[in-house]
């Protein structure tokens, strides 16, 4: 990680879970860290898990990735008060109970697309134009899941359907994504990590009741394999790293 120290990280859905995670330690790792979220008082609660040297590295930012103004908005702040972004890492998401042949679902359905799809192009898209601006070596970090690569039975009983739909698209982007920059003739890496079932807020309690009992990553697991991918040398890119608890059996 010595080649982000004092670089500029931006992650989405930083208040809580795996992007929580993700901005401690990306402070602790030396860059300079704003934690994007609609409740961004938790985003600065954070700082108390931090080096009290370290702690005004951490930069709270309200921001709902679901609305396109919205991140036009923030990230042109980005840029201009922290001329530059190096790293975006692309945690935002949700979950919603969807069936999409219940014509009731048609909010739900929006909603879980204009967050977990559209919010992470349209990141990406305002991070790119600091990115190719300035011309350093950068990162971009899609988080992802194991259900976008695989259609898991037990979310379809859950009719959480419109999810791992969105993850499937999350997974075809970061090839998109990968192709676009290496044609931008920008050095700009792009990877999709893909937990399995991690135990934050957007995986309760009550979910893992309906599907019993299953091993849990922690939001820390997923964020030291950030740490690790970021952490390669530049002409290594991990293009998708799964990451899965011991015995899960999807």
């Amino acid at each position: 990680m010595e080649q982000w120290k004092n670089k500029v990280a931006v992650v989405t859905g930083a208040s809580a879970g795996i992007g929580a995670a993700i901005g401690v330690d990306l402070v602790k790792a030396g860059m300079i860290t704003i934690g994007l979220a609609r409740r961004v008082e938790r985003v600065d609660a954070l700082k108390k898990n931090l080096p009290e040297n370290l702690q005004g590295n951490l930069h709270a930012v309200k921001c709902d990735v679901s609305k396109e103004d919205d991140i036009v908005r923030v990230f042109e702040w980005i840029e201009t008060k922290f001329k530059g972004i190096d790293v975006l890492i692309n945690n935002a998401g949700i979950v919603r109970q969807t069936e999409l042949i219940n014509k009731d679902n048609s909010t739900a359905i929006h909603e879980v697309i204009n967050t977990n799809v559209l919010g992470l192009v349209f990141c990406t898209r305002e991070a790119y134009k600091s990115m190719e601006k300035h011309g350093r070596n950068s990162h971009v970090v899609h988080i992802n899941s194991i259900v976008g690569h695989n259609i898991i039975r037990n979310l379809q009983m859950l009719s959480a359907n419109m999810y791992p739909a969105s993850k499937f698209a999350v997974t075809a982007i970061t090839e998109l994504h990968r192709q676009e920059f290496i044609r931008s003739n920008h050095h700009i890496k792009v990877t999709s990590v893909s937990p399995g079932a991690t135990d934050t807020e957007i995986f309760q309690k009550d979910i893992c009741e309906k599907i019993g009992k299953i091993p849990l990553l922690q939001p820390e697991d997923v964020s030291h394999s950030v740490l690790h991918v970021l952490g390669t040398p530049p002409h290594v890119q991990i293009h998708e790293l799964t990451i899965k608890p011991f015995g899960e059996r999807v």
